[in-house]
């Protein structure tokens, strides 16, 4: 029964995997999202990052033993590494769940400090494939990065809740006149610095805040920026900050208080990745667009859970 299943595993990966692939050779993409649970029985994420593989495995109501479970996933990596020609050493695992009583957005599950360079849009990032659930660069937004782009030149750019600073780096290459990236990890801000460097963003106009940006937006004052990017957590009970946040709770306020740092005719761009976020359109002081659809790029289509909007200022 497991060698059909394989099989049928296996088949799938090879279909998207032709299909995919060529799309991305095409539009010159090296990292993207190659399978997302698309069988029940294979309850698994593969996104290719250039020549590695990082395989996100999501525990679910199996009902195997140990030993049979530690067999099919055993197995089920082979399949990948052999569909995907790749060695053990090209391959990274994660099992995907929280710790007991832990709700921060990024959780450490190794600690092993490799990072390897990668490509997207003609720009260069350090990403970590063992360290952290998440790899350092947010695969899905690689369209709502470059409409950051090209709207940043000679603009003031604040990057709010920046991780590790993606958005700040096309930022800084579509011209943007200055750069604040914040964020309340030192860890991160550190990461957001060397993209920067990386890509030889360097100078005064770049600049990294250490904050909780509940408390540090009430201290800009009005018309500071002329684009803000938003992308915050879910919902974080950090001990770093001074009150438990829900985005589904918080939206409203937190993105007027952005529109209220914009000069008219400011642009905000706001992400969240909440499962049932539902935006209070007719409270927000803003021009609201839903550019959900146009950002979800081609190996996301009809996998992604993330709500995106460019709300104007006017």
């Amino acid at each position: 029964m497991l060698d059909e299943k394989l099989g049928m595993f296996e088949n799938r990966l090879k279909k998207v995997y032709k299909t995919l692939r060529q799309r991305a050779l095409q539009q010159k993409i090296t990292c993207y999202r190659l399978y997302d649970r698309d069988l029940p029985e294979f309850p698994l994420i593969i996104d290719l990052y250039e020549d590695d593989v990082q395989i996100t495995e999501y525990r679910s109501n199996h009902k195997l033993s140990d030993e049979e479970y530690d067999t099919w996933l055993t197995q089920s990596v082979g399949v990948i590494m052999k569909v995907l020609s790749k060695t053990p050493d090209q391959v990274h695992l994660k099992e995907r769940k929280r710790k007991e009583g832990r709700t921060d957005q990024y959780q450490k599950a190794d600690d092993r400090k490799e990072f390897i360079e990668v490509n997207e849009g003609g720009l260069i990032f350090y990403v970590n494939l063992n360290d952290y659930l998440d790899t350092g660069l947010f695969i899905d937004h690689r369209i709502t990065r470059n409409m950051v782009r090209k709207e940043s030149e000679g603009k003031r750019v604040l990057n709010l809740f920046c991780y590790t600073g993606a958005f700040s780096v096309y930022a800084a290459a579509g011209g943007a006149k200055e750069v604040i990236s914040v964020d309340l990890s030192n860890t991160y801000l550190a990461w957001a610095e060397r993209n920067m460097e990386l890509n030889e963003f360097l100078g005064d106009e770049y600049y990294f805040e250490r904050a909780d940006v509940l408390q540090y937006l009430p201290t800009i004052p009005p018309a500071s920026f002329d684009l803000i990017i938003l992308d915050p957590p879910t919902f974080s009970n950090s001990k770093a900050m001074k009150e438990v946040f829900d985005i589904q709770q918080m939206h409203v306020e937190l993105i007027n208080e952005c529109l209220s740092k914009l000069t008219p005719g400011g642009v905000l761009y706001f992400s969240t990745n909440a499962r049932k976020f539902s935006l209070e359109i007719d409270s927000i002081k803003g021009s609201v667009t839903d550019i959900t659809t146009a950002t979800t790029p081609f190996d996301f289509k009809g996998k992604l859970l993330r709500w995106c909007y460019r709300i104007v200022l006017v």
